[in-house]
């Protein structure tokens, strides 16, 4: 019997392909635990309408992604903080820092848990900081860290 896994399932397949498996599998274990669905014409037809919309929305979302890397692109953003001695700073700068000078200063509003730090800022300077925006699409902006406040 063919079948359309929804899940991934050890030892037959990953969600979303068509497999085929003994007919007592599917009945018993499968179909009746919502990890397949017997794949009849109708829903084929109905799986290929769901990765064709599942392609669209993330060519969508990638080609979005790609427009805000452009945007960012070599933007350099300042972020002020309190600064001792030598030029350290009072704790470090975060990436919620990072975001929110980067909201305050360009308009474009980038999410906290996208921006990568490869350790924390905690010195005055200037720092190259990526941005991934998407699976395969990521940016560098320039941080330019001065003290005041």
């Amino acid at each position: 019997m063919e079948v359309i896994l929804k899940q991934d399932v050890k030892g037959s397949g990953k969600a979303g392909q068509i497999v085929k498996v003994s007919d007592g599998y599917a009945r018993n274990k499968l179909i009746p635990g919502g990890l397949a669905i017997e794949a009849t014409p109708a829903n084929k037809r109905a799986y290929e309408r769901e990765q064709a919309k599942a392609k669209e929305k993330y060519e969508a979302e990638k080609a979005a992604a790609v427009d805000l890397a452009n945007q960012l692109a070599d933007k350099i953003v300042v972020v002020k903080t309190k600064v001792g001695d030598n030029g350290r700073l009072f704790g470090a700068i975060t990436s919620k820092d990072i975001a929110t000078a980067i909201s305050e200063q360009t308009g474009i509003e980038v999410d906290k848990r996208k921006i990568v730090l490869d350790k924390p800022i905690k010195e005055t300077g200037v720092e190259t900081i990526g941005i991934k925006l998407f699976q395969d699409v990521t940016t560098k902006v320039v941080v330019k860290i001065e003290g005041g406040k």
